[in-house]
């Protein structure tokens, strides 16, 4: 084969063999998008062979797996990893049972910040210095984002400078890069045209080479061609081997093995309408805060619905949809292809998205919430027995100019009915979800206050926004008794001030 490529070619279970034993590996993509499965399945393969490589460092931003076997779950082998820093940990339970058990050091940080940090270790520069996670777990006052008793404190730190206080995230050298790229040319040059994010292979490739590492890289196929040098996204002299992945290890997400919308433009599908339920009335409720302008960032779960309910509005030619991942515009895909957007109008890579949230650029965000306490902060991240982690939490709801956080008022068994414009509980959920105080902090309610931010949490039967002294009960759903069904089933008393009743409109059909 002609060019550079031919020497970079060679089989998975061959470039997996080059990871030394007890060195620190960088992992790209979000879920399943731009995730090098052939790669971490060779890993895998190598490791429950041989026993090695053993005691490994993984570092990743975006969460990746199905929440089965797929993704980072392949790596999740006691002995095959000694310490894990990673921005979301839900989808890969293998990783989080490793951490729950104590059989390796555990850090969760914020998606944005490992991403970022990923540029700053490139540049040699001695780690990432921001604002993001401060009055969180991952501040080193309330912890320093370690998950388990084993996991030594120190890898982030507060600083002071120009008479603010900072996160000081640390750097620390990256002896392999494994990433995905859509097709190499000649030269080894990556191209990734078909991928449905960009994710952040550039800093991870550079950051493996700066620190005197390698860069394996995944493809799908092979250009006879030189690529368009614009179209490049990892230029071929950072790349060490190239790998030509094997059907069904390159999907272009872990839920869609292809779909062409997500990298093209084009006009938006009728999207599918929402039942008469709890998640409408939610999304509908927190729908009625956007406004014309608006760009926008949707969590994963409850939020998605508010992309259909501003469709039956006529409102998504009014507002910019984005995904942290780096799509701009479109509607973001939801479940395991959440990360990819339907017919975007950009993409942009994943390390730049956040820039421009960390800066203030999102005018609105919607985000779940499992846990609200009488403060205002919210708990997304642990659970009793699961380790879900922040992922891109973190950065969104600490820097979005107006936030709304979505969730039902119980969890576990809850059964609403919705008619006539009110709302019934047929059964309470068993697990409340307004405690006294959060299980992990994940969103500081005390730093939002301080900067002014506008903060609603809705649910189905009641609205609260964040006041001065907590949370302050402003609406109640028709059909709801305030004190029988709202307040006695919280573990604090919110303030009650000039309660109004949800709009009747949210509890009936469109039309």
């Amino acid at each position: 084969m002609r060019g550079r490529i031919g020497s970079l070619l060679g089989s998975a279970a061959d470039a997996v063999a080059l990871i030394a034993p007890g060195s620190t590996v960088a992992c790209g993509g979000f879920i399943g998008a731009a995730h090098p499965e052939a790669l971490t399945a060779a890993l895998e393969r190598r490791f429950m062979a041989t026993g090695a490589p053993r005691d490994l460092t993984l570092v990743y931003a975006a969460g990746q797996g199905d929440g089965k076997s797929r993704g980072l779950n392949h790596l999740g082998h006691k002995g095959l990893l000694r310490r894990v820093i990673g921005g979301h940990w839900g989808l890969a339970p293998r990783l989080g049972a490793l951490a729950l058990s104590g059989d390796i050091e555990a850090y969760n940080f914020p998606q944005g910040v490992i991403c970022q940090l990923f540029r700053d270790i490139a540049a040699g520069r001695p780690g990432c210095v921001t604002h993001v996670g401060l009055d969180t777990f991952i501040d080193p006052e309330h912890g320093g984002g370690r998950l388990n008793a084993v996991t030594p404190a120190g890898l982030v730190e507060r600083v002071e400078l120009g008479g603010s206080t900072w996160l000081w995230y640390k750097s620390f050298p990256i002896h392999t890069g494994l990433i995905r790229a859509t097709a190499a040319d000649p030269h080894g040059n990556l191209v990734m045209d078909d991928e449905a994010i960009i994710g952040e292979v550039l800093p991870i490739a550079q950051a493996a080479r700066n620190s005197g590492g390698i860069v394996i890289a995944q493809v799908a196929r092979l250009l006879d061609r030189p690529a368009d040098p614009k179209a490049v996204r990892v230029p071929g002299i950072l790349v060490d081997r190239v790998v030509l992945a094997a059907p069904g290890e390159h999907e272009q997400t872990f839920g869609n093995s292809h779909n062409p919308g997500f990298v093209t433009p084009g006009a938006i599908p009728a999207l599918a309408p929402l039942p008469m339920d709890e998640r409408r009335v939610i999304a509908a409720r927190a729908a009625d805060e956007l406004r014309p302008g608006d760009v926008v960032n949707l969590g994963i779960g409850m939020p998605e619905g508010i992309a259909v309910i501003a469709a039956e509005r006529g409102m998504l030619d009014l507002v910019t949809l984005t995904v942290e991942s780096g799509p701009i515009g479109g509607v973001p895909a939801g479940g395991l292809s959440f990360g990819a957007s339907l017919h975007p109008q950009a993409i942009v890579d994943q390390p730049a998205q956040f820039d421009f949230y960390d800066g203030k650029g999102l005018h609105f965000a919607a985000l779940g919430a499992a846990q609200v306490d009488r403060h205002g902060h919210v708990n997304v991240s642990s659970f009793a027995g699961r380790i879900a982690g922040v992922g891109g939490f973190v950065n969104i709801s600490q820097n979005a100019r107006s936030l709304v956080f979505c969730g039902t008022f119980t969890t576990g068994g809850l059964e609403v009915a919705v008619q006539g414009g009110r709302l019934r509980v047929v059964r309470e959920g068993r697990v409340p979800k307004f405690v006294a105080e959060v299980h992990q902090r994940g969103f500081s309610a005390a730093r939002a206050r301080a900067r002014g931010q506008k903060v609603i949490y809705v649910t189905e039967r009641a609205v609260f926004r964040l006041g001065d002294d907590g949370l302050e009960l402003v609406e109640v759903a028709p059909g709801i008794d305030i004190k029988s069904q709202v307040i006695d089933l919280m573990g604090f008393t919110p303030r009650v001030g000039a309660v109004t009743p949800m709009d009747s409109a949210l509890f009936n059909p469109p039309g």
